[in-house]
């Protein structure tokens, strides 16, 4: 066989591998699905988390809200371990909404009384905050921000997450749907879009623009919203207004439309989910007009590939009582047991 026929016959199987490797990546949620699962259930025997003595002012009975769900849960878990020279990581039980400053403080405390926090410089310390805390002078509140594993409500507010190791909590719906964890297979979409207007910024004018479209449906109750998302196509989510349905909404078949106008880096789930396989993310600059071209423009089979991958990936969105396998609790353990390997900081003396 001639060398050009060798070389075309290389070419076209090369081409192949690539097809349907971009195939199988297509059809899946998950970046990087033939180690998720094997490491999850690696994660499940050999994790351990070591957590500091709460103070008394952190115990909290309301479950409404997705840090105290994940608190709750990874107390009662046997993830928890009481010797801390088996631990992989140590999570710092602030309360979720304290200062910068009472921050700074309580890492002060830490670094005179434990060792713990001096191996690395908080870099395999966690800690919960809902919007995420800023930059600070003080050296305490400094390594908490650069080094330290922030978990945050989604969205966080701009400037306050650092996207290669902090991570959000998938928003917890405080009155949830019931809808099924699984698109219905004979679905007819009703309208282009379904979108909540209450809790969206002030500065957004999507709603106004879409209100008297006929195309879209406007829910203005957090009850509304069951029968137009299964009758919507997209489930539209302004980037920092309410998002705390988006698990209801994927789960009912109805494609999230994400609008926001900068990359958003804050995801929850980003090191799980391919979220560009779930959601159709726009600008606002277009107004109506140009949101609605991009939707349309989202082809039927894209669409359905879309709106099945999404229902797959919503129970890993979803919050319960009891923690289930690969629900929202286990998978944002999943993303700490992703960033257990710390650097060991050399020690030195700070005046």
């Amino acid at each position: 066989m001639a060398v050009s026929q060798l070389s075309l016959l290389l070419f076209h199987s090369l081409l192949a591998i690539a097809t349907i490797t971009s195939a199988v990546a297509a059809a899946t949620p998950y970046l990087s699905p033939t180690t998720l699962f094997p490491n999850y259930q690696k994660m499940l025997t050999t994790f351990k988390i070591y957590t500091y003595t709460p103070p008394s002012q952190f115990t909290s009975t309301v479950t409404t809200q997705p840090e105290s769900l994940f608190t709750t849960s990874l107390l009662a878990s046997p993830f928890v371990t009481q010797d801390p020279e088996e631990a992989h990581l140590f999570f710092l039980p602030f309360h979720p909404d304290l200062p910068t400053r009472s921050l700074a403080r309580q890492v002060r405390e830490l670094r005179q009384k434990l060792p713990y926090w001096n191996r690395t410089l908080g870099a395999d310390h966690v800690f919960l905050s809902l919007s995420g805390i800023d930059y600070s002078s003080d050296r305490n509140s400094l390594e908490l921000k650069k080094n330290s594993v922030q978990i945050s409500r989604f969205p966080t507010t701009s400037g306050h997450f650092i996207p290669h190791k902090d991570i959000t909590l998938p928003p917890l719906n405080p009155s949830p749907l019931a809808v099924p964890h699984a698109p219905p297979a004979n679905k007819t979409a009703t309208y282009l879009g379904y979108m909540r207007a209450d809790g969206l910024p002030e500065e957004s004018s999507i709603v106004n623009e879409l209100i008297n479209d006929p195309d879209f449906v406007i829910g203005s109750q957090p009850s509304d919203g069951l029968g137009e998302m299964g009758n919507s196509k997209f489930c539209l989510f302004v980037y920092g207004g309410e998002v705390t349905w988006i698990g209801e909404a994927m789960a009912a078949g109805c494609v999230p439309a994400v609008v926001a106008d900068r990359p958003i880096q804050d995801l929850p789930l980003m090191d799980v989910l391919r979220w560009t396989e779930i959601a159709v993310f726009v600008g606002t600059r277009g107004g109506a007009r140009g949101l609605k071209e991009v939707l349309r423009g989202v082809g039927e089979e894209r669409y359905e590939r879309m709106k099945g991958l999404g229902a797959e990936a919503s129970r890993h969105l979803a919050w319960n009582a009891a923690p289930q396998p690969h629900d929202a609790f286990h998978m944002v353990m999943y993303q700490l047991w992703l960033r257990r390997h710390t650097i060991r900081y050399t020690r030195r003396e700070w005046v």
